[in-house]
């Protein structure tokens, strides 16, 4: 992939990534980060809803709007909740759950809550 292919995709990413925070808010979510990095991988949302904070994956799929989440990057982004959370103890009391939201062409994006649980 070339650098302008890169800094398109990175733009694309970006984008999509507000768009769902505004997406999430429609849905009664507060945004609590976002790009969160960690030592050990990125989160791409926090947000709370009532009694659940959500660590929310983001996709952009131009071909198809299935998608796919490895075991490693699932293992990744709970390392990365992890760490969250011991910067932010005063929400380990909340349910955690691990929210998947997929852009795919025009309109609402698909939001799959609770897409995977995070490994022991």
């Amino acid at each position: 992939m070339s650098s302008e292919a890169r800094r398109r995709a990175e733009r694309a990413g970006q984008l999509c990534e507000t768009a769902t925070v505004a997406y999430l808010l429609l849905k009664g979510f507060r945004p609590l980060g976002r790009r969160v990095k960690t030592p050990v991988g990125e989160i791409d949302i926090v947000a709370r809803r009532g009694a659940t904070v959500a660590f929310v994956e983001v996709k952009l799929r131009r071909n198809a709007p299935d998608f796919v989440l490895s075991a490693t990057n699932r293992r990744r982004i709970a390392a990365a909740a992890k760490w969250w959370l011991a910067a932010n103890p005063s929400h380990a009391q909340y349910t955690l759950r691990f929210d998947v939201v997929i852009w795919h062409g025009p309109g609402w994006p698909r939001h799959i809550p609770a897409a995977f649980d995070a490994e022991p």
